[in-house]
């Protein structure tokens, strides 16, 4: 595959890194270069790979769209523009593949999580549930688009829980059944760690994701571009793992 990097920073770096030798590398644009996005064109670039800023990432999928250019997009915190996106991607019979986290053994752990909610639920009002989300000092969005996801799994699974709530820096809470708290905490030097806490008077249940480095994310990334090659439409980690 001719790959463009769209985003040089420490995951477009772990990207560059895995993709070569295995495929090509068309064009790495970071906020040095932003103009060339617009130089992009299909007959030179198979796929992009998108890891920069909420506040970018909705143009230069948007870019790309036009382009006739797939998009991997690994940005989070822009979802709320993401009926734009789903219109641009029709309109334009375009292809995006975004996920929260690339990394497999996230995705595991989401179905986990899943079925531990499913068989807690009917403790609910023995267990107090919470999320802790840690990540290091750079990240732009709080809390973690992994965190939200794991919040609509457990919306989705446990029918008490309406909304959630985000507490920085905090490891006490106080909220009704109704109220799911995501505790976000930023730490020098690490990559991304992820509790799922059901908490009573008598014991406490931890399901924890921790990652040991930005590897699995990149390597997930490209993974999902290969996958949507030849392909159009939105896509997800769920169709490249065919988890229902």
């Amino acid at each position: 595959m001719n790959v463009a990097i769209i985003g040089y920073g420490k995951m477009g770096k772990e990207v560059e890194k895995l993709l070569l030798p295995y495929h090509r590398i068309s064009c790495i644009i970071d906020i040095h270069n932003v103009d060339q996005i617009n130089n992009l064109h299909a007959y030179n670039t198979d796929v992009a790979i998108e890891f920069t800023t909420p506040e970018s990432a909705v143009n230069n999928i948007l870019l790309c769209f036009k382009q006739n250019i797939p998009v991997v997009c690994g940005t989070t915190g822009w979802y709320d523009k993401f009926d734009i996106i789903k219109n641009a991607c029709s309109q334009y019979n375009a292809t995006l593949f975004y996920a929260t986290n690339f990394s497999i053994g996230v995705n595991i752990y989401f179905y986990i999580i899943k079925h531990a909610a499913q068989i807690l639920k009917k403790h609910i009002n023995t267990y107090s549930i919470q999320i802790e989300e840690i990540h290091h000092t750079q990240k732009k969005d709080s809390p973690s688009g992994t965190a939200i996801t794991m919040s609509k799994i457990l919306m989705n699974e446990i029918p008490e829980i309406k909304t959630w709530v985000n507490y920085i820096n905090n490891s006490i809470v106080n909220t009704t059944i109704h109220e799911l708290p995501i505790i976000s905490k930023r730490i020098s030097d690490v990559v991304g760690t992820h509790k799922l806490q059901f908490l009573s008077e008598i014991d406490e249940i931890i399901i924890e994701h921790k990652a040991h480095n930005r590897k699995g994310f990149a390597l997930g990334a490209i993974k999902a571009a290969e996958f949507i090659v030849g392909k159009k439409g939105i896509f997800t980690m769920n169709d490249l793992l065919e988890i229902n």
